[in-house]
């Protein structure tokens, strides 16, 4: 069976983290500070705070920004529930809009039409792992900055609507030649078992807020608010004499451990010259074979001249000319071919909390277009070119089935 999206576990990884075990320093530590300073020099970003999921970063960073009942927060339905979900924890409505139908993405002009005098942040979410328009959409929100009604410090500072990137997918992308991470004000990504760059679990937050913001001291306070709202951690305490610490505000439990950051700065420093390459390469692969076929819809993973580029990390394959239930049967066959694939995404509209709370899919066409004919094929590290065949072969051979 070729399964989807395993972990690319080698020597390296088992004796970095063996060798953080040996340590002592497990939970947050001197690890996990190096992994925050190699990733903002990865993608030449201001300040990055490492957490223990990407989720947590996106609902800390909605809070900081003081996003809170009777606001708005405009995302794309096409997404996974996290990029919503922590739009609700923070007791403010979910805005969804329809996305492009090119490369999955939030659409402007959707965006746009979206935007009211509530509207407090715009999560735009690099489907995929390719990125969004961000010079586009920091226009936008600059351009509306006049109808933003500013409530808090940090809002009355920024004076606009936040633009806060969901890049769980795409570090390492490229938009205009400039890395994820260093596009809009802040981008969080994930570090989840299943993406390019993993920590098993894992997120960060990557910070690139304009003046008067000094990104080095809003690190400080989310370091505070996402360990309980003490002002010292562990590493802190351990200097001599330095025991004593203090609560200063209610705050959360979201920190990466040393474990975890043993992970990804071995995953980071191979990331692209050995794991971009490998997934791209796949994709090159995936995307010849298809184009032999006219009902193959292949990706859209570069574009002006490789100024902005994917990370790779779904293959997201339409079938043109196909309803749901007859992909889910296209699905069913490539199972039993023993080939694992999956779809990203069921948009969140038509998921039973959201359907409960009045969203209807009808308002999204193009996300339900995008969905009812997406089939994700597998991409991971060790897929060699033996295994993209036997992919190739079961999808060709499932689909013809359906559509003969």
């Amino acid at each position: 069976m070729i399964p989807f999206s395993p972990p690319h576990i080698d020597q390296k990884v088992i004796d970095a983290v063996s060798d953080a075990l040996r340590s002592g320093w497990i939970t947050t530590g001197p690890r996990t500070k190096l992994f925050e300073k190699k990733l903002a020099e990865y993608c030449g970003a201001r300040s990055v705070l490492c957490l223990n999921s990407a989720t947590a970063g996106l609902e800390i960073m909605l809070r900081w920004f003081g996003v809170k009942e009777g606001d708005e927060v405009i995302v794309p339905a096409y997404t996974y529930a996290a990029s919503a979900n922590v739009i609700i924890h923070c007791g403010a409505r979910p805005v969804f809009v329809d996305v492009n139908a090119s490369d999955f993405n939030i659409s402007l002009a959707a965006i746009e039409k979206a935007i009211t005098n509530r509207t407090k942040v715009i999560i735009p979410v690099d489907f995929a792992g390719f990125p969004c328009d961000y010079e586009a959409i920091n226009a936008l929100v600059r351009k509306h900055a006049g109808l933003f009604e500013a409530e808090g410090e940090e809002q009355k500072k920024l004076g606009r609507m936040l633009v806060l990137a969901d890049a769980a997918h795409s570090i390492g992308a490229v938009y205009k030649g400039k890395r994820t991470g260093s596009l809009t004000d802040v981008s969080v990504f994930s570090f989840h078992a299943v993406k390019n760059l993993t920590t098993a679990e894992g997120g960060a937050v990557v910070l690139n807020l304009p003046e008067p913001f000094i990104n080095e001291e809003i690190y400080k306070q989310l370091c505070v608010k996402t360990l309980h709202g003490q002002n010292k951690d562990a590493l802190e305490k351990s200097q001599k004499g330095n025991w004593r610490y203090d609560i200063v505000e209610a705050g959360y439990k979201c920190n990466m451990t040393d474990i975890m950051a043993a992970i990804g700065l071995v995953e980071l420093e191979r990331y692209d010259q050995e794991t971009l390459i490998r997934r791209r390469h796949i994709f090159d692969l995936y995307a010849f074979s298809l184009s032999h076929y006219p009902w193959a819809l292949v990706p859209v993973f570069e574009k002006d001249h490789s100024q902005t580029r994917s990370s790779c990390h779904v293959f997201a394959l339409r079938i043109k000319g196909i309803t749901e239930a007859q992909r889910d049967e296209i699905i069913r066959h490539i199972f039993e071919e023993e080939v694992s694939v999956n779809v990203h995404f069921i948009p969140v509209p038509m998921m039973s909390f959201y359907k409960e709370l009045g969203y209807d899919i009808k308002q999204y066409p193009q996300a339900y277009a995008n969905f009812s004919c997406e089939i994700s094929l597998p991409v991971f590290f060790d897929l060699n070119a033996e295994g993209v065949q036997k992919v190739m072969d079961a999808v060709v051979s499932s689909v013809q089935k359906v559509l003969k």
